[in-house]
């Protein structure tokens, strides 16, 4: 399988070695596009963080008392950073872990210029979410029954079936309309789950679906790098 990497897509080539057994390989490989929409990550200041002081000072940010927590927005990379007083962190909504990283690096040099003794420390990347669309419809209530060790489905709950995968870890919501979404822990497990997924999927799928270019597919590249130099102060790990 050949795989090509573009943030925030992940394109993947799913060719003979999916075929179903006793047909003819396939001419032509599958190509899928899996959209990274979501990055959670977290890391600690190893400092007391006073959220008046960030509400105060910071900008773009919203102190929300009640939670006891800051949440501040940053951009280039977009994210949002969650910050409590113990110097507890969580940021999301990057589109790739290295996104996630730069903008956690970020929202740390923001605190210590606003005095603080921030030290950059226990990063990791909590959760991912992938988004990948089939070519085709998928026979759901068939494919759970199919797969009752691993699947749950309940329409009256949630349109999708619930797929749980143990090696790679992740967690699939599989769509009749051929729609499926995977959280997993990292990037990597979200490529391998769908490479998992998809032979079992076709061996149910329906009616052929012709899909739109994916997103960014247009003019994806043409970021402005005006600020390229402002973002590699935020490379430099503090100690």
């Amino acid at each position: 399988m050949a795989v090509a990497a573009a943030s925030p897509d992940i394109c993947q080539d799913i060719g003979n070695k999916n075929s179903v057994p006793g047909e003819p390989p396939a001419q032509e490989q599958t190509s899928l596009d899996i959209d990274i929409a979501n990055v959670v990550c977290s890391f600690r200041a190893r400092c007391h963080l006073n959220l008046r002081m960030i509400a105060l000072n910071g900008a773009n940010v919203i102190y929300k008392r009640e939670l006891g927590k800051v949440t501040m927005k940053l951009r280039r990379p977009y994210c949002t950073a969650n910050i409590w007083s113990s110097g507890k962190i969580v940021c999301t909504g990057a589109r790739s872990e290295d996104d996630a990283k730069k903008g956690a690096r970020r929202c740390a040099r923001t605190l210590q210029n606003m005095g603080f003794q921030v030290h950059f420390s226990e990063f990791k990347v909590v959760n991912v979410l992938g988004i990948c669309a089939m070519p085709f419809t998928i026979k759901i209530t068939l494919f759970s029954k199919h797969h009752k060790e691993n699947a749950s489905y309940e329409p009256e709950l949630h349109p999708g079936v619930t797929y749980k995968i143990r090696d790679p870890k992740a967690v699939m919501k599989i769509f009749s309309t051929g729609s499926i979404t995977c959280t997993a822990p990292c990037v990597a497990n979200i490529q391998r789950a769908i490479e998992h997924i998809y032979p079992l999927v076709h061996e149910f799928r329906g009616d052929e679906v012709v899909r739109g270019p994916r997103r960014g597919a247009a003019g994806e590249g043409n970021i402005d790098d005006s600020e390229e130099e402002e973002d590699s102060e935020d490379d430099e790990e503090d100690d």
